[in-house]
């Protein structure tokens, strides 16, 4: 066997773990190729490599380094549940979700903030609860925010948090039915009516689906299949390589079909 025959065979037998392991930085961050670092894209690789039961050396510092960088309730919460899955208990980011609580049971700005931070706060107050379900739509689907379109990928956030928050019967029963309504001809699921199927879309409804309790399709994980490259990583779409390190980040929870928050 040649030397250019024994690189192509190493190169195919890529692991997406090895992918996303081989874009670590040398202060324990994680960025895209020829991008730059930060804590979001951090988060998402650790919470990818944790649910596949792999390490992310290093990175917790990193994390821990950059709490006051972070200004949204989402980027709060989700860099949380990171700091969760790499064992520690993130205190200070969870006393601010806590403090973001409003009367109404909203936590942050929107719905999808509400979603989130249930999700790294491991729990939901029954004001938080009855806000959620108070916002299902008569679809069955929840919505970025309140009052906007209900999407397969907040629904699948949605089902994650109810499933943190013990809620259980037709609540999930129509939003399951809702979220695999976004599944199309070639197995994969799509974020919006008619947008087309993407990998994150998908990983985000198996995900969604395992935490209510539910069978992902099998179609959706030959979608994902479909969709991987020989270096490990995993295409946006199968028109577009966009972000992979993100994108396989996520493929790699809903390949271990392991919701959030990571047990």
């Amino acid at each position: 066997m040649g030397i250019a025959t024994v690189v192509v065979a190493a190169v195919l037998a890529a692991t997406p773990v090895q992918f996303v392991q081989a874009h670590r930085t040398a202060d324990g961050a994680y960025a895209e190729a020829g991008g730059a670092a930060d804590a979001a894209i951090t988060a998402w690789a650790v919470l990818g490599l944790r649910a596949a039961r792999a390490d992310a050396p290093g990175t917790l510092d990193y994390l821990q380094a950059r709490h006051d960088e972070l200004a949204q309730t989402t980027d709060v919460a989700l860099v949380a549940l990171a700091e969760q899955a790499l064992g520690a208990r993130p205190e200070p980011l969870l006393a601010r979700l806590r403090a973001a609580a409003r009367a109404s049971g909203q936590i942050g700005p929107t719905l999808n903030s509400t979603y989130w931070s249930v999700l790294a706060l491991g729990r939901a107050s029954p004001s938080t609860v009855g806000f959620v379900l108070r916002h299902q739509a008569a679809s069955g689907g929840f919505a970025w925010n309140a009052g906007g379109r209900a999407d397969s990928n907040d629904t699948a956030a949605a089902l994650q948090a109810l499933a943190v928050a013990r809620v259980r019967g037709k609540p999930v029963d129509r939003a399951v039915r809702f979220l695999l309504s976004f599944q199309n001809g070639d197995g994969g699921f799509e974020l919006t009516r008619g947008r087309g199927s993407d990998a994150q879309s998908t990983a985000w409804a198996i995900q969604g689906l395992v935490a209510a309790g539910r069978k992902p399709p099998r179609s959706a994980f030959a979608y994902l299949a479909r969709l991987r490259r020989a270096d490990g990583s995993y295409r946006y779409s199968a028109r577009y390589v966009a972000t992979p390190v993100w994108v396989t980040s996520q493929v790699l929870a809903a390949l271990a079909k392991r919701p959030f928050p990571l047990r």
